[in-house]
């Protein structure tokens, strides 16, 4: 006679549930525990790859002539690989945020294959002196994430480390300002508007990286995405203290500091999902980023695009 059928009625109905709820913890767990150690292993083979990259003085790659085209208050937009997060729950928050706020919608133009669930802003790298404020390779990353809570990264680095399957580049334009004409020359005026927003992203940079290293932001980023994202699915977000998507919250807060963007109410920035940003503010009333007048994004420009498998 087996152990199991000489228990009690009752000590046989402990060991199902015991046994039901080991199952339902382990199931998810076991490719759960898969991809994060493929994740580590992925960014491991990345960083040395990167690390070891032969690199020929005076002859510029292909990142480093995009990086170029970069000004602080770009913004980037990344359809991210799930798998190869890193952290488990940001892996889990990649795959509510990409169900739940990304959609398939007209982009008015901007269109571009990808469903992009997380962003970042250019800013200004530590100034050495004026030029600096706009040398592409003193431009840094913004943006909030799960391993480093509100970091910037160096833009030639966080382009060449990226494992999304998309990035693309939304050029920021101030009024009157023609970035895609060679022959432009920009005035005293946009001048002065370009060095305002250098500025204030050099001191928004400051506030929000000291202010997430002192709440320890990192460790609450991906409970954040996934209680903003549920709430915008059930329409409570504007009643959720989480932001719909964090990323997008701190790039438009960084807009809005740097007087390109609209706070059109106080929970602008807390509701915008990342591909609002595609949206033309012109043509719609919600679901969209509003800039000042005369500030719009350029179309896009694919930074990186590899195959969706």
């Amino acid at each position: 006679m087996s152990f199991f059928t000489r228990l009690s009625p009752q000590a046989k109905h402990k060991a199902r549930f015991a046994a039901q709820v080991s199952l339902t913890i382990l199931v998810p767990l076991v490719p759960l525990t898969y991809f994060h150690f493929r994740a580590i292993q992925s960014r491991e083979d990345r960083e040395k790859e990167v690390r070891t990259k032969i690199r020929v003085p005076s002859i510029q790659t292909v990142d480093e002539l995009l990086i170029e085209k970069c000004q602080p208050g770009d913004v980037w937009l990344f359809d991210r690989r799930c798998e190869n997060c890193v952290h488990v729950t940001e892996m889990i928050n990649c795959v509510v945020g990409r169900s739940l706020l990304c959609g398939g919608d007209a982009r008015d133009g901007k269109s571009s294959d990808g469903t992009f669930d997380h962003c970042g802003i250019v800013v200004p790298g530590p100034p050495k002196d004026d030029k600096s404020l706009y040398d592409p390779h003193n431009l840094y990353l913004l943006e909030a994430t799960a391993g480093g809570g509100v970091t910037a990264s160096p833009l030639l680095n966080r382009l060449e480390m990226t494992q999304s399957r998309t990035v693309l580049l939304l050029p920021l334009v101030s009024p009157g300002e023609r970035r895609n004409d060679d022959d432009y020359e920009p005035s005293g005026k946009t001048e002065i508007l370009k060095n305002n927003v250098a500025k204030h992203l050099i001191s928004f940079q400051k506030k929000w990286t000291e202010e997430a290293e002192k709440q320890n932001y990192k460790d609450g980023h991906s409970t954040l995405g996934i209680l903003g994202a549920l709430g915008y699915v059930f329409g409570v977000q504007k009643a959720s203290l989480a932001p719909t998507s964090p990323s997008a919250w701190l790039v438009v807060s960084a807009l809005q500091e740097a007087g390109a963007a609209m706070n059109v109410t106080d929970r602008t920035a807390m509701e915008t999902r990342v591909e609002d940003f595609l949206r033309d503010y012109r043509f719609h009333e919600k679901d969209t980023v509003r800039l000042r007048p005369g500030w719009k994004f350029l179309g896009p420009m694919a930074m990186r695009e590899t195959g969706r498998s």
